[in-house]
């Protein structure tokens, strides 16, 4: 089977849960409004690609190739990052719902991510140094072993970070966000008058 290679091509509402999205590499495509559900994205190679309103929730992602890809309002629950391809690895993750999915042990430094819900994400051994979590939901996200240093938390909320078991030299909090470093130490901190 050969595999294809499509460049500036535009996809608006399409419905890849059923029949899959051909395999190949997609260079400077742009993705409108498109159904990926449950879909497999396996050993695709997507390039300076972008994605809006789509729906990726619980794709396969195995060995996927993500190289400087924009995501926009996009639901993507459930993904396994943790399981695609290292090479070249740079996602732009903005407003959207990656509730659920995994970045274990992946490299993030320097990224961005804006505006996103990370519910119960795992971040576990990961490289997130120098990245910014800019008015992003943290609740109940897996920071285990993570190197956090000079990460940016001072507009995100709902996290809970122990720093005893990970690195976070030079990461930035608010007064009102260094409470997600107390918790596990279940203290009552009170405004002062």
């Amino acid at each position: 089977m050969n595999e294809q290679f499509i460049e500036e091509k535009t996809f608006k509402k399409k419905d890849f849960s059923e029949n899959g999205l051909e395999k190949g590499e997609y260079e400077l495509c742009s993705f409108l409004n498109c159904n990926f559900s449950n879909s497999d994205l396996s050993k695709i190679r997507f390039i300076d690609c972008e994605f809006y309103d789509c729906n990726l929730s619980s794709a396969h992602i195995l060995q996927t190739g993500f190289q400087n890809v924009l995501f926009k309002d996009c639901k993507m629950l459930g993904l396994q990052f943790d399981k695609c391809n290292d090479f070249g690895f740079l996602i732009k993750v903005d407003k959207c719902q990656l509730n659920h999915s995994s970045f274990f042990k992946r490299k993030l430094s320097k990224f961005s991510f804006q505006k996103t819900k990370l519910q119960e994400v795992d971040f576990t051994e990961c490289d997130l140094s120098l990245s910014v979590f800019d008015d992003c939901d943290l609740q109940n996200a897996i920071f285990k072993n993570t190197n956090l240093q000079n990460a940016d938390f001072r507009s995100s909320y709902n996290f809970s970070i122990d720093p005893e078991n990970n690195q976070i030299k030079g990461a930035k909090f608010t007064l009102e966000t260094v409470v997600g470093l107390l918790t596990k130490y279940n203290i009552k901190i009170e405004p002062s008058f």
